[in-house]
């Protein structure tokens, strides 16, 4: 895959004195743009993740950083450019002779007791993907075309979008919207404290495996069971199956609801 081209980079730090701590804030943009089916990927630990659609045809991503004890200017935002697109990362201080890092897909970024945040907030063009993922923060993400990855540890995963989607989330529930539903695999919606409903076009086939331990689960699709029925599992077939639908929780409930 190609990329197309990255267009500019800039930081720019305000300190701002709002307590005797000095909290400080310091703020970074970028514009750039992919070629369609290529993915953006935003990699934070501290701080909310917000997607929406771009009005033209080049990517946005803005980064709030914000400290209270932590330098912002500690935190840097690295861009990395690959074949199957960019991806952009909050680094923080490497300590203990262990180098954290940005790489496409992971990498390590232990915090080490920075309290520094980043807030993101991303405008993303039709047909470009997008792998959004941060540790303590929510996700939303609204409006976009490409599909989506979206994880958290500590914070709700809310998207929208016309392609499919996959999410994941510990403490914090997952509302997900999808406009296709012809993904090739699997894809999986999952957490622990907290809810999961998921809305997928009329004319699904997937099978199903979907489980709570306390909650309820609710479907508007018929559904061929495998095996014997239990109140709060569900293993079966929509339509002829061909693809592969996990949702799960421990503590809330399950919905599956269908969209014209």
């Amino acid at each position: 895959m190609r990329l197309v081209g990255i267009l500019a980079v800039t930081a720019v730090g305000v300190a701002t004195l709002a307590t005797p701590a000095a909290a400080q804030d310091e703020n970074f943009h970028w514009t750039g743009k992919l070629s369609s089916g290529q993915t953006l990927e935003i990699r934070g630990v501290s701080g909310d993740i917000r997607a929406e659609r771009a009005t033209g045809s080049e990517i946005q991503v803005d980064a709030r950083k914000h400290g209270r004890r932590s330098d912002p200017a500690d935190v840097q935002i690295e861009v990395v450019p690959h074949d199957g697109g960019v991806t952009i990362c909050a680094v923080y201080p490497s300590r203990n002779g262990r180098e954290n890092e940005c790489r496409p897909g992971g990498g390590r970024n232990n915090t080490q007791n920075n309290d520094v945040s980043v807030t993101w907030t991303v405008r993303l063009p039709d047909g470009v993907n997008l792998e959004a993922h941060t540790v303590n923060g929510d996700v939303t993400v609204m409006d976009v075309s490409g599909d989506v990855g979206a994880s958290t540890v500590n914070g709700d995963v809310d998207l929208s979008t016309r392609g499919t989607a996959e999410a994941h989330t510990v403490n914090g529930s997952i509302t997900a919207s999808l406009g296709r539903a012809d993904w090739e695999g699997r894809a999986a919606f999952k957490t622990v404290n907290g809810s999961v409903t998921l809305e997928v076009p009329d004319g699904l086939s997937a099978r199903v495996d979907a489980s709570t331990v306390h909650g309820s689960i609710e479907t508007d699709f018929p559904i061929t069971v495998r095996g014997r029925f239990a109140r709060r599992s569900l293993h079966g077939t929509i339509g002829d199956g061909g693809r592969d639908l996990e949702i799960g929780t421990v503590n809330g409930s399950i919905r599956i609801r269908k969209t014209d």
